[in-house]
């Protein structure tokens, strides 16, 4: 698909419950398509702050925040920084965003604040993707990622109560299709933190895979010790070891993304025909 061809096209990265990979995969997706020679910004919602810090910008080098954004009206694109990654930019988090919900109280279009912000940049056609990695909470922020976003990518760690959780994401996902964002789609579940020895984590996969069918994506992520370093280090693990079972693994989830989106827009043509 030529890049003309192309609009910005908005993922949130997002599941309730922590622990699940769902920075590590937004850092990573992120990470990899800018190495496919996409322009990519990750925007981090999340007021722990874990993508900013993933991506080796400390605390105390946050100047403007995505809080800035959302409450003081800066535009987003002053708040943008760039990383160590060509093509890939950041719009960093700070805790005061946990006090957003409350600030803001019943404010007209609360639930808009980051689809309005991010406008002027999805209309400078400056990035093909843009990522928001959501809080581990089904809260305001949440809630405005995903009424921003034209899908979400839904990472799902392989244990016993996942469905569970995912059950409660799909009714808040029903909620905002019905009151906030009607063209809200599932982009797709990415399992993670799969380790293959195990028969729970076969278990649990099948029957995701049973549940959601095409919905869920072909590659997995292993459970890998890299990983895990990664963001001690402040890089993405494609930066810290290429080579790993993690790296290839979310090299390969990037590449089934575009895949996908090749592919429907395929069928939108020949539709449309």
């Amino acid at each position: 698909m030529a890049a003309e061809d192309r609009r910005c096209r908005v993922l949130a990265v997002a599941n309730q419950k922590g622990g699940v990979g769902k920075t590590t995969t937004a850092i990573n997706v992120s990470a990899a398509l800018s190495a496919a020679g996409e322009r990519v910004l990750l925007v981090d919602s999340d007021p722990q702050g874990n993508a900013s810090t993933g991506l080796g910008l400390t605390p105390a080098r946050r100047r403007k925040t995505l809080y800035d954004v959302l409450m003081e009206g800066l535009p987003a694109s002053e708040a943008v920084m760039p990383t160590s990654l060509p093509g890939l930019d950041l719009l960093a988090a700070e805790a005061d965003l946990a006090g957003v919900e409350v600030e803001l109280g019943q404010t007209p279009r609360r639930s808009y604040r980051l689809r309005d912000a991010l406008a002027p940049i999805r209309a400078s056609g400056r990035y093909q993707r843009v990522l928001i990695d959501c809080p581990p909470a089904l809260s305001l922020l949440t809630v405005n990622a995903m009424t921003a976003a034209d899908a979400l990518i839904v990472p799902l760690q392989c244990e016993f109560f996942a469905l569970e959780g995912l059950t409660q994401l799909m009714r808040t996902v029903e909620l905002v299709r019905g009151s906030l964002n009607p063209n809200l789609e599932i982009e797709g579940v990415a399992l993670t933190m799969v380790d293959r020895r195990s028969n729970l984590a076969a278990q649990v996969a099948a029957e995701v895979r049973a549940h959601f069918g095409p919905k869920v994506f072909e590659t997995v992520i292993p459970r890998n010790v890299r990983v895990s370093e990664a963001p001690s280090f402040g890089k993405p693990v494609l930066i810290y070891d290429m080579r790993c079972a993690g790296s290839q693994a979310y090299i390969h989830l990037a590449r089934e993304l575009l895949a996908r989106e090749r592919a429907r827009a395929v069928g939108g043509a020949a539709n449309s025909v």
